[in-house]
């Protein structure tokens, strides 16, 4: 394999631009400047000296380009660019070769604390501010446990396979429709609270594989940034909606297709929300979340983890200093996408449906649900006393 020589010449860097000064040499003739200044607008990043790559170019001492050139040239690197070593491959002869750069020390430095400093700027400048809302008290109030579950963005189903189509948009239209609906269904409750359930696999896939936490291949839509930016804009947009109507409790709930994107765009959530006083979140990592209403105390999980007949005894536990004070008791369950609603002993549990539609495999399986967002309305001193739902 041929090396460089960085000795060899102290032009050898304008190797890289042979071809280039070969082409207006033969076909147009330009001088050594004219071929420098034209090359250097070419290439305006590389930083290039016209002066001494013209005496290159007239003394000949820039290298004929070599195996290396070639493999710098074709992956866009030189030797100005911020760039310490890099493998050279041959595929010929099967052979690589370690290349340092000798202009690595005089690369410009990056500095990572300018680079925070900057980043913490600009959200401050774009930081959103809320205005706080007043709330008349009133004896006569209800709260609203809003939960669209299981949304699945990025989740791809087709109408031609499965009689419905799906993709991140129509996620996105369920959900606000669904909402919306919601809220005209209980429009009749005086609100004061609103418990609005997040998480719950709002986001189909975990990995840029387009794979689930635990590796399961999905069919999806759209790259993983850009749903996780869709859910991130969703979340925001009814959020938003919902504090015009009563002051809001953000709970999140981990799950199995996106375990670890979930618990990171809930944070982002609540950062967005931190200086709104209408709004609280519980976004820890914990698989059962606990929330209290008058005598009501509720709790609300995937349903990916612990069976439904224990639900009860881990509130009992968990949720101790609230068990012995409460007449009524619920769990709000996911991940089956269908309605299941039981009476244990102690407390009631009751799973929810999906917006989201089956997708392929379960189609093929025929694990087919009714689509819908759904909401519970609960009295102070009498529990859960309405279901609403929006069906698609």
């Amino acid at each position: 394999m041929d090396k460089v020589d960085n000795k060899k010449s102290k032009y050898y860097r304008y190797g890289v631009y042979r071809d280039e000064v070969s082409e207006l040499k033969e076909s147009y003739g330009y001088s050594s400047r004219k071929i420098a200044k034209i090359v250097s607008e070419k290439y305006p990043d590389k930083g290039i000296n016209i002066e001494n790559f013209a005496k290159a170019i007239r003394s000949g001492e820039y290298i004929p380009r070599s195996i290396v050139d070639e493999s710098l040239h074709r992956n866009n690197l030189h030797p100005s660019d911020n760039w310490k070593v890099a493998w050279i491959k041959d595929k010929e002869t099967g052979t690589s070769t370690l290349v340092s750069n000798p202009d690595y020390k005089n690369a410009e430095s990056v500095d990572y604390d300018k680079i925070r400093d900057k980043f913490i700027s600009d959200l401050k400048e774009h930081s959103p501010t809320y205005p706080t809302i007043k709330r008349n008290k009133s004896k006569d109030s209800y709260c609203l446990v809003l939960d669209p579950a299981d949304i699945h963005i990025g989740k791809l189903a087709t109408s031609f396979e499965t009689g419905v189509d799906y993709n991140s948009q129509l996620a996105v239209k369920r959900v606000k429709e669904g909402v919306q609906g919601i809220l005209d269904k209980s429009s009749g409750f005086n609100l004061d609270k609103i418990i609005f359930i997040g998480g719950n696999d709002i986001l189909h896939t975990d990995t840029p594989q387009r794979k689930t936490t635990s590796g399961t291949s999905q069919d999806t839509d759209g790259m993983w940034y850009d749903n996780f930016l869709t859910a991130k804009q969703l979340y925001v947009d009814v959020l938003e909606m919902l504090i015009s109507v009563a002051d809001v409790e953000f709970v999140f709930n981990p799950s199995n297709h996106d375990y670890m994107s979930g618990f990171m765009l809930a944070d982002v959530i609540k950062t967005q929300f931190r200086l709104s006083k209408n709004i609280s979140f519980d976004c820890s990592i914990s698989h059962r979340k606990y929330s209290t209403y008058g005598n009501s105390l509720i709790g609300t999980t995937h349903g990916d983890g612990a069976k439904q007949v224990d639900l009860g005894q881990l509130m009992s536990v968990e949720a101790k200093e609230h068990w012995a004070t409460s007449e009524h008791r619920y769990f709000y369950t996911h991940h089956v996408h269908h309605k299941t609603a039981k009476d244990y002993i102690n407390v009631t549990v009751e799973s929810l449906r999906s917006p989201s539609p089956a997708d392929s495999w379960h189609h093929r399986n025929g694990y087919v649900n009714k689509a819908a967002v759904e909401g519970f309305i609960h009295s102070k001193t009498q529990g859960q006393v309405a279901r609403l739902t929006h069906f698609f």
